[in-house]
This record gives C-alpha cells, structure tokens and sequence, in this order.
C-alpha cells in the first residue's frame, strides 16, 4: 500500500483500500520471493507500510465513560490515530498496548487509523508477521474503575495445605464522584459457586488512583496441575452502593512452583520433568495470523506428543495463548526479548530496546502474572550486557512470586541458570554448575524432514569436532542405502541444501534421545525446551543453505501441522497411553530387493513383535538407555506388508501396519476433528492424502492438488510442509502434495460448516514413472463439517496439452502416459467448470532418484556471504556459486554468529577467490566491535572458480556477536562463504 499520510486524518478512504479479517499479516498473505526484503533470516518474505482504516460507531448514551482502545498485538512500529488525532507510536512488534480514547470521540461515527511501518528489514532473525496480527478491542469503562492489568492475583499455602489467594486491585479514581464506593472481591470455583468473598471501602483521599489488598482463604483447594489444570473465577466489582460501576473477571489457578539447584523444579510439591519445546509465534501453516481455534489445534498437538511446557521463543505472545494454556495444562516460560542489543539488521534490540525496554517489560509481566500457567519469566536469548542485572530487579518488582531466567544471557543476574546448546556437549557434565536451578532453555537442536531417511548420520557444519564435544551418534550402515532428495546435487547452491534424516541421527550435537536419557536421570536437570515443537518459516540460510529453502526444519511436526517420526519418540516417552510407530515406511521403488533396511518402532509398550508378511521377525522391548529407547530390526527390503504389534502383559495393546504402495490412483480426505469443533469454531482443516489403488497411503506422493469451495469460507493457507515449495499458500486454488500429504486450513462467519462443500481433485501418477506408466484422475467432495457429499461430477481430459472441453475424453479409468506428457482435465458439476488440472510428467521432475554417486561439493562449509550485510560489494552467481565481488571498490561485510555456548576459541573460515597478482587484498577483521587481526587474501589464480580457504581460531563471547571484515584502503577479494565453529 503506497503510504499515504491522508489516511491519518479524520476522512475514510474507503474506495481506496480492500475489506480484511483481523488477524492480518500481508507479509504471510502475499508470499514469498528470492528478493523478500526479510532475507533468507525472514524466509524470503516481504516487509513494507500497511494503513488500516476503521469506522466505529460510539453509544448514544456514552456520557463521561471511558474508552480504551486496545492492541494485542501489531508488528510493527504501529502509530493509531482517532479522528485524526494522533495517539502515539509503539515500535515493539511483539507487545500489546493500549490507549485511552475518550476525549477524541464523537456522537456518530468516529475513525481509527493504523499504520504499521516494517520498511526496515530484517527486523528479527527469522519470519515475523506485517499487520494488525491479533485481537483488536474497545473496552468501555466508566469514570471511576478499575484500572486495566490493575488485577494481581497470588497465592500462598499454609503448613495444612491451606490456600491463600491474595489479590491486589488498582482503581482509577474521578473527583467530582463523591459517593462511597467499595471493591467486592469474589472467589468462585469451576461450578461458579463462591469459595469466599471480601468487601472493602475505598477511600478516596484526593489520588487519582488507590490500590486494595484483599485475602480470601480457601481450605481445601483443587490446585493447578497440566494433568487437571483447575481453574477458579476472581470477580473483583466495584460498586457505589447498589450500582455496579466496573467489574472484572480473571481465571486463576491455585498452585505452587518451587525451583531447587539439587533436585529441579518442584509444581504442587512433586518434582516434574519440565517436557517443553521452544516455539515462534510464527511456527506453523498460517504466519503470525493465528486464531484461537487454530492455536488450541497447535496447543492440541503438543500436548499429544507428551508436551507439557512452551517456551515462547522469543518474544511474548498475545493473550489468548496464555488462556489457552491455563485452560488446557501447559507451563510456560514467558519469554519477552530475543536481545538486548543488536542482532538482525533492523530488529528491536538495535532499534529500541534502550529507549523502550522498561515500559514494554512492565507491561508484559503485568499482562501475563495472573496466568497460572506462566511458571517463570525469561528475559532475553544468548544476549549480554550489565542492563540484565536491571531487567531482573524490575522483573522482582512488578512480580515477587516468579524466579527469572534466560536462555544463556546474563547468566550471572538469572535466578535460574538457563543454557541453551552448551547444555548439548558432553563436557558439560564435567563442569561445575553454579549453585542455582537449571534449566535447559534451547536444547535439543535436531532436525528432520518428514518422510526423508538417511542411515549415515549427520551433523552440522563443523560437527563433530572435539571443541564442541559432542556425544556420539553412530551410522546405522556401513553404506548409505536412501538416495532420494528434493533435487539433484549439482543443483543445490551449496552443500547445506538437502533434507534431514528421520533417524534422530541429524543433529548439532546431541540426539533427541540422549538428551531426554540426561534430563530424566538426573535430579538437578529440571527439563528441556526442545527447538523447536513445530517448523517455522525462516532462519533458511544458517543450517538449511538459503532460497529455495524457505522453512527451519527443527519441528517434530513440519509447518502444516504434520506429525513427524520424532514426534512418536517424544510420545512413546512421555505418555501413558499405549502407542506403536514404526519407520521408515515400507515403499522404496528404486530399493534392491534384499537391502537391510533399519526399521525402527518407537512404542512405551512392554515389548514390541514385527512381522513382514505375516512372518515374525522377533520380539525386542524399548530400553531406557538412549539407543535402545527404539526397538530395532535390520530388514531384508522386499515389498508387502510390515506389520508392529505392541504387547503390554503379553496381550496385544496397539498395532501398526504399512503397505508397500504402488502408483498413486486416490485422494482420500480428512477432516480435522480432535481438537476443532466446525460448528463452535467455524475453522476446518482438511488433509488430502494420495493412496494407491488399494487405499495404500503413498509416501512420494507429489501431484498437485485442485481446491474448489462451494460456499463463503475463506482460505487460510495451504501448507503442505514441504521445506522448498515457494509458491504462495494464501490465496491461491492448489498446492502440491508432499510426501503424500498437504492441509488447507478454512474460517466462515456462520453456521456448522454443513453448507461449505469443498471439492479436491488430482491428476496422479509417479512423476517419473518409475514403477507405472498410468495416470488416474480422483476428485472427491466433504463439506467443511467433515462429512463427505455425493456429487454429480463428470471429468474430462487430454494428453496432448490442449485445454479439454465438454468434448474431449471422458475420464472413466487409468490411462497411459509417457515421459514428457502433459495431461490436462476439468471437473464439470451441471454446467460449471469448477476445476482446471494439470500434470506434467518428465525424467527431471519431482523428487531426485539418485545412486549416492554424485559429489554434492562438501568442501564448500558456512554461510554463503551473499546472506551477510555488506556494503560496497555487488552479488554475482559463477558455476551456481553465488558470491560478493567488491568490483574495485572498498566495503565491509558483517554478520549476526549466535554462540549457543560458552565463550572460548572458535575456527574461522573464509572461501574466496582473487585473481589480482599485485596485492594481497588484506580485510580487517572486527569481532564485536574490536578488531582482532588483519585478513591477507592471497592470488588464488581465479576471481570466480577454485575458491580458496584461510582458516584462523579467534574468540567469541557467549551469546550473540557482531563479525565484520573491512577493507583497508583498497578492494577486497571475491567472498563465497563464511564460517564459524
């Protein structure tokens, strides 16, 4: 939207704008690109100005009430003005705020107008939302009221198990009401019956606002737990005699948190395991538009997994998060800053943080303090500097009742050591630990792409090295037996671009597995936050090497909401209701028969037998060492049925069963149904599966899928999860499917969802047609509710890349096709065309079938320097190598490095290339603002081919550090990649 300063005045520019539903995030809604101006840190998402216009009509009978106009959340740099009146700016993306309106409205009509400035990007290290991204409200409030977050609920315990609930109350206060006034405090349980109840006077004595403390004792209190997360209704009532003049509602939960160096961390008196993951808000299929009924979806899943704490990394979340989780027994290490200084080109702590941290800080924790969730605040992410000993005082002074943490970041003021990769080394266990609580804040890094398998293990650029001790992590076979990849080696732009194994066996330095052997054996490890429970949009160039690459893929459930095999360890550990998973799935069309393959079961059953064809391969049972938590069979590859069956007191508990599919011929769909309910929340999510002729799920499948709505809803996204699809997921009629599967993710206004019938058609068949030289057509109708309809459809088709018509084939059964073909179809309903498809097939299309014989170019480690900030040099692109090339010029180049550790020596690497025989092109090399050497870039025979590499140890700090070369008064050399470890 062009920025226009008339939208500020008092005058709706309505011709000029479009109509939208609040959530919005434009940046999500209009895709991504190579050039997003959020980078590869972003995902490859736009930036930009967005205006927001909005008119509201005010009560007739408004008088001298209040009106507070109030934001959950905006990113970012949002200015509102009412009726042209400017109210003020917040730059912080990640904070709700809220301003008093009431002097600038009038009877009528009255205008609000927004404007949300992200034109300076990146603004943070990985995707964030552009717009009004959360809950906007009017709240109204008469004269004299309380206050807004002018509640403070607490609670303490006497020897006999008796409860305190304390409650503090702000009361804004108008002179000229001269009447008495009390604050009546209510206590009700979860049947709405009172539990006690308290009256106090207020005395006014001249101030414009007066704070009561009150106590009411509860005897036998149902405390808050995840397993029951009881939650009680404080009613605080202001009241001047018999008129109710404000009243508040607050859900709160009695409990009681204790944190111990020696033994962990204690709820209710019982030492829990803290089983958490590390989230973005943006972690997900919808960007930062999430709605509450998608959020309890996400919530719903971890907490399946065995979930039962959120680390919101690294920045607050709106409030309906924080309800969702008391509602639903989730703990939360509230989390309100990523740094304290810089750590992406234009984000808040470069920006803001020192004008505006104490006011932002203050009201987050007054937000969040009532939530019984919420067991600890966390207050920055591998940060430094002195302002943290500040930010924990102000922390104890807005809340005495919670310890404060970190994830690695100004250990030294933290009531709560928390660390985040450094807890992943085995030399961690050596050291001595400071005599605090700990927790690990960010750990395990493991990463995995659904459906994708590697038996040799891997590990990050640089790993393992003996530095970082790592703990081992054997191959599964001798040689790799998977060959398959999203594209072909030679055409990845650097080493880092290929999937992630599912073994657990793709890592930093620690397995998921090893990780929870430590946290559950040793008293003193209060828990993990794993990163992360879901995939996310950005950080796309550090681990995963850059564009096309557009997600993290650290989740145990990909961006679309689908359960990876890790998510099935983390269940087979964590729950108690029995389960069995077995992986990898059992087709392989390019598989020699006989290959042994590793199959794994992930089960919290007694035992586990698996059977292939109906013939027991043997029994083994889960262990509680780290490599044995598996069951594990070495299987001679041939194709049929794998069957795992899981024994709890020799009786079978829990069974599953793989078909080695053939050709995909089916769609099959689903309609999410666990955790949404259409009718209460208007919100469908519906998964397409591709099978085979025999109803046998197809694990390759990759054939486009067509959507066809007959009704109002709107589309959300479709995600399918697959970590290099650049198309957009807003807006659009179709999406590929990706390893078989991809979701579309609906919202209506009204009715059960009964009138919104979707229609999902495929043309399918093997990209490649590596088993069959068919091609099916299957299109399929449910309404929104879930429940299929029966439709008159005729299809039609051709093979020669026509457009067909009414005249052309009727589709009737599977047909032939060739390399090279181009099949187009239309799904007709009466006489309306509602769907146009088509599919090409072609030797060079869809997933990579390869030998494991071609080089992948692995010398070439670190982060392409195009990726850095840099001035003075241009990108160029040589042999499918992209690079900076000064041209003659002088410049800088500077780069974010986050060291998950403890501060120490690391190896520095530099690929470059310089043709120039008379000077050694030398760059001084700056490492947080200090310079520490100057780099000699020596004639390497070639401005653009046979890269060269200087490798030097120098220190970093813990935390974040800033790394800069510069030039020296004359040009540098040509810069591929940079690297440190």
């Amino acid at each position: 939207m062009e920025d226009n300063p008339a939208y500020s005045s008092d005058v709706f520019l309505e011709e000029e704008g479009k109509n939208i539903n609040i959530p919005h995030d434009w940046a999500f809604n209009n895709g991504i690109s190579k050039t997003g101006s959020q980078t590869d840190k972003g995902g490859y998402y736009s930036g930009g100005v967005a205006w927001y216009q909005r008119l509201f009509e005010t009560p007739e009978d408004l008088g001298d009430q209040y009106l507070y106009l109030e934001f959950d959340g905006v990113y970012r740099n949002s200015e509102v003005w009412v009726n042209g009146h400017y109210l003020g700016k917040r730059p912080y993306g990640y904070i709700s705020f809220r301003y008093e309106i009431s002097d600038y409205l009038h009877e009528g009509e009255n205008l609000i107008a927004v404007r949300v400035d992200n034109s300076e990007e990146p603004s943070a290290r990985w995707y964030h939302p552009c717009g009004i991204y959360a809950p906007v409200r009017l709240i109204t409030k008469s004269p004299d009221h309380i206050l807004p977050l002018g509640v403070f609920s607490t609670s303490s315990f006497s020897g006999s198990g008796e409860a305190t609930v304390n409650t503090e109350v702000t009361i804004g206060l108008q002179e000229k009401n001269t009447s008495q006034m009390t604050l009546e405090t209510v206590l009700l349980n979860k049947n709405g019956e009172v539990e006690g109840r308290k009256e106090q006077i207020i005395t006014k004595e001249g101030k414009d606002t007066v704070s009561y403390v009150s106590d009411i004792q509860v005897p036998s209190p149902v405390l808050w737990e995840p397993d029951s997360p009881y939650l009680y209704t404080l009613v605080t009532r202001l009241k001047s005699q018999n008129d109710v003049l404000d009243e508040v509602k607050t859900q709160i939960g009695i409990r009681e948190v204790e944190w111990t160096s020696k033994e962990g961390f204690f709820l209710n008196g019982q030492q829990t395991k803290l089983r958490g993951v590390c989230e973005h808000w943006e972690g997900g299929p919808v960007g930062g538009a999430w709605t509450k009924p998608l959020m309890r979806w996400k919530l719903g899943l971890l907490k399946e997994m065995g979930v039962n704490a959120i680390r919101t990394a690294h920045n607050p979340y709106p409030p309906f998060f924080y309800d969702l989780c008391d509602e639903m027994g989730l703990m939360v290490m509230d989390e309100v800053f990523d740094g304290w200084k810089k750590k992406a080109p234009f984000d808040y702590g470069s920006q803001d943080f020192v004008e505006w941290w104490e006011r932002d800080l203050t009201e987050w924790i007054k937000r969040d303090r009532n939530h019984p969730s919420v067991i600890i605040w966390s207050v920055g992410n591998e940060t430094n500097g002195p302002v943290g000993a500040d930010i924990v005082a102000q922390c104890h002074a807005l809340d005495s009742t919670r310890l404060v943490t970190s994830g690695h970041s100004g250990s030294q003021f933290m009531d709560v050591h928390g660390v985040n990769g450094h807890s992943e080394k085995m030399s961690f266990y050596d050291e001595d630990h400071p005599d605090k609580a700990f927790i690990a804040t960010e750990a395990p890094h493991t990463w995995q792409t659904r459906g994708y398998y590697r038996t040799q293990s891997w590990f990050r650029d640089g790993y393992p090295n003996d530095r970082q001790t790592p703990f081992p992590l054997p191959d599964l076979t001798e040689e790799e037996i998977f060959h398959y990849e999203w594209a072909a080696p030679s055409q990845w732009a650097n080493h880092k671009q290929h999937f992630n194994s599912s073994y657990d066996n793709a890592t930093v330095r620690i397995s998921a597995r090893k990780n929870w052997e430590l946290m559950r054996d040793l008293p003193w490890y209060s828990g993990h936050f794993r990163w992360t429970g879901f995939d996310y949009y950005g950080e796309a160039g550090y681990v995963h090497g850059g564009w096309p690459f557009r997600l993290f893929m650290s989740g145990a459930l990909d961006v679309a909401g689908f359960k990876k095999d890790l998510f099935y360890f983390y269940q087979s550990q964590w729950t108690e209701e029995p389960m069995v998973h077995i992986f990898p799935h059992w087709t392989h069309p390019t598989m020699t028969e006989g290959t042994k393959i590793p199959v794994w079961v992930y089960s919290n059953a007694d035992e586990v037998e698996l059977f292939l064809n109906g013939q027991s391969l043997g029994k083994d049972k889960p262990g509680s060492q780290w490599d044995e938590m598996q069951c594990e069979w070495m299987v001679p590859y041939a194709s049929g049925r794998l069957t795992a069956k899981a024994y709890i007191d020799g009786q079978v508990v829990a069974q599953q069963e793989y078909h080695t599919a053939g050709a995909p011929v089916l769609i099959a769909v689903e309609v999410e149904d666990n955790y949404l309910d259409a009718a209460k929340d208007r919100t469908a999510i519906v998964t397409a599966l591709i099978q085979d002729e025999e109803g046998a799920f197809y694990p390759y499948g990759e054939n486009t899928l067509y959507y066809h709505l007959g009704g109002d809803a709107r589309l959300l996204s479709l995600e399918n999860g697959d970590p290099v699809d650049t198309t957009k997921t807003y807006d659009v009629a179709s999406k590929k499917a990706f390893m078989g599967l991809s979701n579309a993710f609906w919202a209506w206004e009204d009715g059960d969802g009964s009138g919104q019938e979707l229609t999902i058609g495929a043309i399918l068949g093997e990209k490649q047609l590596l088993t069959s030289a068919e091609a099916a057509i299957d299109v399929k109708t449910i309404s929104l509710d879930g429940n299929a309809v029966d439709k008159d459809l005729r299809v039609f088709y051709t093979t020669d890349g026509t457009s067909p018509d009414t005249g052309s084939m009727k589709y009737t059964q599977p047909f032939k096709v060739s390399l090279g073909m181009t099949v187009k179809a239309i799904v007709v309903e009466g006489n309306t065309t509602i769907l146009e498809m088509e599919e090409t097939f072609g030797q060079d299309l869809g997933l990579y079938w390869g030998d494991g014989k071609e080089a992948d170019n692995e010398a070439l480690q670190g982060m392409p320097a195009v990726d850095a900030e840099y001035t003075g040099a241009v990108p160029r692109n040589a042999a499918g190598n992209a690079y900076l090339d000064f041209r003659g010029k002088e410049g800088t180049v500077t780069w974010y490095q986050e060291n998950d550790g403890s501060a120490g020596m690391f190896d520095f690497e530099f690929y470059y290339a310089s043709g120039d025989k008379n000077s050694n092109r030398p760059m001084d090399l700056y490492i947080n603002g200090q310079k520490v050497t100057t780099m000699i870039f020596k004639n390497s025979g070639s401005w653009n081919s046979g890269w060269k590499k200087i490798q030097k140890a120098y220190p970093l700090k813990a935390g974040a550090n800033e790394i800069e070369l510069r030039t020296t008064g004359q040009s540098g050399p040509n810069i591929l990649m940079l690297d440190v470890r």
